[in-house]
């Protein structure tokens, strides 16, 4: 990426649905209601032959106390200065408002390069609001509707010599391609990928409202990069960010939380509810977030379910622990539960941690890396059927209506998550008591806890081929040769 362009304005300008269409995906949620967006999002755009990053940011307001819109006023002012070029967005049916003028004084003392655009500029309704810009002292605007893709040939215009005066810092912050990996010569059974630059390893953290996700990455990260607070619900889009932690290239994903589906009646909390859900489908492992007052309620266990099924390795991380007393007698009451009411996720690892202090990150780290490991596990076909042999002589399969099973032999399919196939008479008589005595076999022997193992039957036929065909009736021609032979 040559640069980045930070969006700016204030609420309900347009800004979500001008990134949306210069990242070409609808990333960032968009709605008539002002003040969706209430975070940082970056995205890969693209604008012609221009590839640059560019930070959809929460409408700016006129607040500077430690109220929701002061603290996302202030992550705003940090995307300006960390922004290479600002464009300023104003509603040009609107015209030039009180709040434009003073944010248009504090983006000239923070930002060296500052494009104006008048938005929502279709029709000549605008055209009132389109000249009254040129008050706020930052040149000519462009003239744009982000909604119809008009204006950004202005934009182009304007960005191109921006983007030459940065091409040699892409050139040094260019991310590492064409990694090679090792190859499974039959014999490698932790062939895991390594993350890069490139290809970083991706975490989505998600949990019920309150239970301090934004606050974990935050600490994470090391600096204040999403909106916190004691309300529940700030966050509402899943944002991803990039970083190095403890030496490994990730990108972590903040979700919205997930509150039970009855009581999310917003059409906007829907939105954020099925983002999060997309986030979850896009990673590799997921760090279920429980709130240490009140842990394993109905919906934590749906959410880790749901990881479970997408066959994503899991995490089970408790925060608040540092307000707890009796940290052994909550412990040992976490684990129990957690055995009893998630035995599809048996020997995840359960890690507590403070959000707010930072103590138990590096465990929580190593938890992330040991699962995502699991996770890649490769068993060779020859250590399966030997395991395979003594799992029937020690527990033979049943013989449902008389029918013995036979399970012939078994190989591992895929890795992420791992899947094997055991090919055997009768794949749809075998019980599923059988299928899960199987699975707990391969978590304890080949040491893969917590990860979703599949496993599936496959019938393998051994009779004639030729069995139950019908004889084929000799051909005219034939006959007629036949019968001069006996001639």
């Amino acid at each position: 990426m040559s640069f980045t362009l930070a969006i700016v304005g204030r609420p309900n300008v347009g800004k979500s649905t001008l990134f949306n269409r210069l990242v070409g995906k609808r990333l960032a949620l968009v709605d008539d209601q002002p003040g969706v967006t209430r975070d940082l999002r970056e995205g890969a755009a693209r604008l012609a032959d221009l590839k640059f990053t560019v930070v959809d940011t929460a409408g700016l307001e006129e607040v500077t106390d430690d109220s929701l819109q002061g603290r996302m006023r202030r992550l705003t002012e940090r995307a300006v200065d960390m922004a290479d070029i600002c464009l300023f967005m104003i509603d040009a049916r609107v015209g030039v408002t009180p709040t434009d003028l003073v944010f248009a004084d504090i983006l000239r003392k923070r930002s060296a390069h500052v494009i104006l655009a008048a938005n929502k500029a279709e029709g000549r309704a605008a055209d009132a609001g389109v000249i009254e810009a040129y008050s706020l002292g930052l040149g000519e605007p462009i003239r744009m509707s982000a909604e119809h893709g008009e204006g950004l040939n202005d934009l182009y215009s304007v960005l191109m010599p921006l983007a030459d005066a940065h091409a040699d810092k892409a050139e040094t912050d260019a991310p590492e391609t064409d990694v090679d990996l090792p190859e499974d010569d039959g014999e490698i059974t932790d062939a895991v990928p390594e993350p890069t630059k490139a290809k970083p390893l991706q975490v989505a953290v998600v949990g019920r409202p309150n239970a301090g996700k934004s606050t974990l990455i935050n600490q994470i990260l090391g600096e204040d990069r999403l909106l916190t607070g004691p309300e529940a619900g700030i966050t509402r889009d899943a944002i991803s960010l990039r970083t190095d932690w403890n030496g490994v290239p990730m990108r972590i994903f903040d979700t919205a939380g997930m509150r039970k589906k009855a009581k999310v009646q917003e059409k906007l909390e829907k939105l954020s509810v099925s983002d999060g859900l997309r986030a979850v489908k896009f990673a590799e492992v997921v760090v279920v977030l429980l709130d240490a007052e009140i842990p394993f309620e109905q919906q934590d266990l749906r959410i880790a379910d749901l990881a479970e099924r997408e066959g994503r390795a899991v995490v089970v991380a408790v925060n608040k622990w540092d307000i707890e007393e009796d940290r052994q007698a909550k412990l040992k009451a976490l684990k129990e539960s957690f055995e009893r009411l998630l035995p599809q996720l048996r020997g995840a690892p359960l890690i507590t941690v403070s959000a707010k202090t930072g103590r138990g990150l590096d465990r929580l780290h190593d938890a992330i890396m040991r699962a995502y490991e699991v996770w890649n596990r490769r068993v060779t076909t020859a250590q399966l059927n030997r395991w395979l042999s003594g799992m029937m002589e020690a527990h033979p399969p049943p013989a449902p209506q008389g029918k013995r099973i036979k399970l012939r032999y078994m190989t591992q399919a895929k890795t992420r998550p791992p899947g094997f196939v055991v090919m055997c008479s009768h794949p749809d008589k075998v019980p599923d008591s059988y299928n899960r005595y199987l699975v707990n076999g391969l978590r304890i022997d080949f040491d893969m806890p917590g990860t979703p193992i599949r496993l599936w039957m496959r019938g393998q036929n051994d009779a004639n081929p030729y069995k139950g065909r019908k004889k084929a009736k000799p051909s005219k021609l034939r006959k007629h040769t036949e019968g001069r032979r006996k001639d």
